[in-house]
């Protein structure tokens, strides 16, 4: 039988809740902060986990009820109450959370847009999903340590999150350039074919996208908020741009684009350079799947000559029988 006494141990999120016997506060520290996943050499405060009252010595600790429920807090986790929200009323729980949460930070960093976003990770994690390309790229490219403090995340963990999320927007990229790839090689079909194909309207079909996804064109630039926001990204965003938008990027060149982003012209010239050899490969791969469709074809082609052949040999042969 065990001296311990036996209580129960949770996180700030209050996911991850044990039970254990423990006959100390430091015990409680130790063995709770194992279960949690917090390092030894780390402060941990001990709180009530009901009304967040700090637990500092171990005669509070023993006059406490068996199973009491502890919540251990690590660096800078802060104790919240329970809020038991329904659908209707949700949003204006969510929102003073996010106004409590933003007086103990900076000003200027609790107004940029990706702070609301980052409280949204911080209360649930999968509202990810629920998030558009342009509020992915903007967690994205938020330096590490500021989105590591907004979520009470270490650095490494925080910089983790930011490599999923632009592996999520890499791939979405993908899908649709394939997409688009495999629409160039349809219309190249009709035309070999002789089909009568439609004229193309390419900007007004970009634009009928642009409406049809609740993406504002900027008038000035003519490029759309999401490409506007792809260019401005720090990670490769000449690979998450559509074939159109690196056409027009490149055909306006430095200057024009100078003016678009707001950048020097040597910034300027390296995201046209990589937008210009993303271009190419883009073309090499159409220029390669149309070779491909070809060399078959001509194998077709040969192939039925060949049979054609081989029946005009053995007609004559029958015929002498």
């Amino acid at each position: 039988m065990t001296d311990g006494k036996p209580c129960k141990v949770c996180n700030f999120t209050r996911q991850k809740s044990y039970g254990l016997a423990v006959p100390s506060l430091s015990e409680l520290r130790v063995k709770g902060g194992e279960f949690l996943g917090i390092s030894p050499a780390d402060p941990i405060t001990v709180v009530l986990e009901d009304d967040g009252t700090i637990v500092a010595d171990d005669a509070y600790f023993l006059c406490l009820p068996l199973n009491t429920k502890f919540m251990l807090l690590h660096e800078r986790e802060t104790w919240s109450p329970v809020r038991r929200m329904d659908g209707g009323t949700a949003w204006v729980a969510r929102n003073s959370m996010l106004v409590e949460e933003a007086d103990s930070v900076d000003a200027s960093i609790s107004e940029a847009p990706w702070w609301g976003l980052a409280q949204s990770l911080k209360q649930d994690l999968a509202s990810v999903i629920l998030m558009s390309e342009e509020d992915l790229q903007r967690i994205v490219d938020v330096p590490c340590s500021e989105l590591a403090a907004a979520l009470g995340f270490h650095d490494k963990r925080a910089q983790d999150l930011q490599e999923t999320l632009q592996r999520v927007l890499d791939r979405r990229e993908e899908e649709r350039q394939s997409k688009e790839l495999l629409q160039l090689y349809l219309k190249a079909m009709e035309k070999e074919d002789g089909q009568q194909e439609e004229p193309a309207r390419p900007s007004q079909e970009g634009l009928g996208d642009a409406e049809s996804d609740g993406v504002e064109v900027d008038s000035a630039s003519g490029f759309t908020s999401r490409t506007l926001m792809v260019l401005k990204g720090k990670t490769n965003p000449e690979s998450r741009l559509s074939t159109e938008d690196l056409q027009m990027v490149v055909t306006r060149g430095v200057e024009a684009m100078e003016q678009v982003l707001s950048w020097d012209n040597n910034k300027t010239s390296v995201l046209l350079e990589a937008c210009e050899a993303e271009l190419t490969r883009r073309l090499k791969q159409f220029q390669d799947v149309q070779s491909i469709r070809r060399s078959a074809s001509l194998d077709g082609s040969r192939q039925c000559t060949e049979k054609s052949t081989v029946r005009s040999e053995e007609s004559p042969a029958q015929g002498s029988d």
